[in-house]
């Protein structure tokens, strides 16, 4: 049994599918001319006028220019100082401090004040306040703590928005602009009045009748089902017994990323109205939190992220890994944000020891050096980091600034910044712009396809304490990156027919029109590979009504037979040549059909002797399929690794905590791991920073 698209089907997507890559085109080309490629990379750094004395903003504006910080970021907490009472606007004191960064030869970009409403407003309109999955009523006193969803919260924000871009619209101090900051609930969701009114006319708008939302939801299960939309709540798991209907879960994961789209574009809009075409508009993303997905804002000019990597949750490697974080934290949402169309920035990179961790350790010595230049490796334009000086009141009074608490001595990550600032300026003089990307460079081209759903979906049915869909894509992440791949993390409106290698981690739910692109793709020479839990499911989250993931048993050459889930007490073990792999997180059971190769075997359990990786010729190109998840990457390494062989493209073998990128005709090799790296510099080469030998937290870049 199959799934067949109809042909008008398939003809209506490949149309869709070709607007969306030549709007992403265009949108490319107008970004370029935001950032002059000459400039490499500009470094910046938070600073808040109002969050100090007047007497003090000469004094610090200037030393941020000496320090050589090429623009700041004003207003993104500043709600309350610039309207103190409704409808009364106050620019002056922002003023006076853009004028000082332009006197200073510092650009500014100019952010909306929405995560911060101030006092009046919430105790006039205490409607406009978030309410979390216990019920309880968000108040004012922080951060992102009002519903996007409420009509009257948007009414202030359409005002406020209006009024700084007719202020600052047609200010060529201006370089760019933030929308909100960190738009998120960090982890949590919104379950006020307002969002359930909107949830509903979502619901209603993408199923148009309640017996279709019935059907895709499969309310029949426990007699769930609804008479009219007015029924319909937020799935909230604090509030019920048991679970509630997976998608209904996954329709409101979604809900919440597209409110959050529509918010930002909210402001886009009133923005785009007073500013010119020179100016770009952005918001700062956290690639970690669920509540807002990057995919799903589409509104903006491009988008940048946020990233701590050492606040106590990231043990990196090694007995010191806690004070560096892991390699594939930036190197993945480099690569993730960069995809999209081809522009990004780290709008907030940590500056140092920061306050509101698991625990707050002090990066190692390097690190946060290592960590600009590997967003530099990554291709972004900007970094930017939180903030200029250490606060003395508020929040977060232990979070490092790069100026320390008496306002004039850089801290010690102040000081790698200096330096980085420094050597970037010295290798704008290297820099051609006829460079090319190396030949065996680019034939290692992979896209990994991403799609939030898949996440959603497996978040809330993991199935086992062990799986974690972050964690598995990373492990794949991670394996290309030590075999020297540059990697896209693209979306399904993306040609894959660019990408010599092309992987699909768990991608759990597909319809017919993937499969039939996957196909083509495979067929015209691509190198596919998929992993445990793909195809289990149609895109409402139903399985499928045929044999276990039997979509794509065509594709994949092989049967999904069952799949088996082990206690974290106990090791399932694997045979892939002569090398032996453990696994206990998840496995599929591998039954290939004639032709197909079976790489790998399960050699333990009472289905000892099955296969556990397969892979088979389709077309011109072939498909992989890997089974088990493991904790250590080690098998996914070496099953990558193969297929690269197989398809005649030369790799690397960089050590783990290793990453090695190309761009703009430099190379840029980090050290995340433990011990000394030597790198592969061709003789002849021109080493510009560091040296050969690159030590733990130490940087080299060189030029062919």
């Amino acid at each position: 049994m199959k799934i067949v698209p109809e042909r008008g089907v398939i003809m209506s997507s490949c149309l869709i599918l070709l607007v969306m890559i030549l709007q992403n085109k265009t949108v490319a080309q107008q970004n370029q001319n935001f950032f002059p490629k000459q400039d490499l990379m500009t470094i910046g750094s938070y600073y808040y006028p109002e969050q100090w004395p007047r007497e003090y903003w000469s004094r610090d504006i200037k030393k941020m220019a000496e320090i050589g910080f090429e623009f700041t970021h004003f207003g993104e907490f500043a709600w309350s100082f610039i309207e103190p009472e409704e409808g009364r606007f106050d620019f002056k004191w922002l003023d006076e401090a853009v004028e000082l960064t332009h006197q200073n030869g510092v650009k500014v970009i100019m952010c909306t004040s929405t995560p911060t409403p101030p006092a009046w407003l919430a105790q006039k309109h205490p409607e406009i306040l978030m309410v979390n999955a216990e019920g309880r009523t968000m108040q004012h006193g922080s951060r992102q703590h009002i519903s996007w969803s409420s009509p009257v919260y948007r009414t202030y924000v359409e005002k406020m928005v209006e009024a700084i871009g007719k202020h600052y619209g047609k200010d060529n101090r201006i370089w760019g602009w933030q929308l909100d900051n960190e738009p998120s609930h960090y982890g949590q969701y919104d379950f006020s009045p307002a969002a359930q009114q909107s949830f509903r006319r979502w619901l209603e708008a993408k199923y148009k009748s309640v017996d279709e939302l019935n059907k895709a939801w499969g309310t029949a299960f426990w007699s769930i089902r609804y008479n009219d939309f007015s029924q319909v709540l937020i799935p909230n798991q604090k509030e019920l017994i048991a679970q509630p209907a997976p998608a209904a879960v996954l329709d409101f994961r979604r809900f919440s990323a597209d409110e959050a789209n529509e918010f930002l574009s909210l402001q886009y809009k009133i923005l785009r109205k007073h500013i010119p075409a020179s100016q770009w508009i952005t918001t700062n993303l956290m690639p970690e939190h669920v509540d807002v997905d990057p995919t799903h804002i589409n509104s903006l000019d491009f988008l940048t992220y946020t990233k701590y990597l050492v606040a106590g949750y990231d043990k990196g490697i090694g007995p010191q890994g806690f004070r560096l974080g892991s390699s594939t934290s930036i190197g993945f949402a480099n690569d993730f944000f960069r995809s999209f169309n081809g522009t990004t920035g780290v709008m907030e990179l940590q500056p140092g020891q920061v306050n509101w961790g698991k625990f707050n350790s002090q990066p190692l010595k390097g690190a946060v050096r290592m960590w600009i230049w590997h967003a530099f490796a990554g291709g972004n334009k900007f970094v930017c980091n939180y903030r200029f000086k250490q606060p003395l009141t508020g929040g977060e009074q232990y979070h490092y600034g790069i100026i320390s608490t008496d306002g004039v001595t850089p801290s010690t990550s102040g000081l790698e910044y200096i330096r980085v600032i420094n050597e970037i300026k010295e290798l704008r003089k290297s820099y051609d712009a006829a460079a090319g990307m190396p030949a065996a460079y680019k034939k290692r081209l992979t896209a990994i396809l991403y799609n939030a759903d898949n996440r959603w979906e497996m978040d809330n049915q993991p199935q086992t304490n062990q799986w974690f869909f972050m964690d598995h894509l990373k492990r794949y992440y991670n394996g290309l990156k030590q075999l020297g791949a540059p990697v896209d993390v693209i979306t399904e409106d993306k040609d894959f027919s660019g990408y010599p290698v092309m992987v699909a981690p768990a991608y759990q739910l597909l319809d017919a029109k993937l499969v039939e692109r996957w196909k083509t793709y495979v067929q015209n020479g691509g190198h596919l590979v998929l992993s445990s839990r793909t195809g289990q499911k149609d895109r409402t989250g139903k399985l499928w009504e045929m044999k276990w993931a039997e979509p794509i048993h065509e594709l994949i050459g092989a049967k999904i037979s069952y799949y088996d889930l082990l206690p974290d007490s106990v090791q399932g073990t694997i045979k892939m040549g002569n090398q032996g792999y453990r696994w206990n997180n998840w496995a599929d059971m591998i039954k290939p059909l004639q032709g197909t190769a079976v790489w790998a075997t399960y050699t333990n359990q009472y289905y000892a002797g099955t296969a556990a990786v397969v892979s088979h010729r389709f077309g011109k190109g072939t498909v992989t399929y890997i089974g088990p998840d493991t904790d250590d990457g080690a098998l996914e390494k070496a099953v990558l690794q193969r297929v690269y062989q197989q398809a005649g493209i030369a790799t690397e073998n960089y050590p783990d905590g290793v990453m090695i990128d190309w761009r703009d005709g430099f190379w840029v090799g980090v050290n995340y791991s433990e011990k000394p790296f030597i790198v592969p510099v061709k003789p002849g080469a021109k080493i510009l920073v560091g040296s050969k030998v690159v030590k733990t937290a130490d940087v080299v870049v060189w030029k062919d």
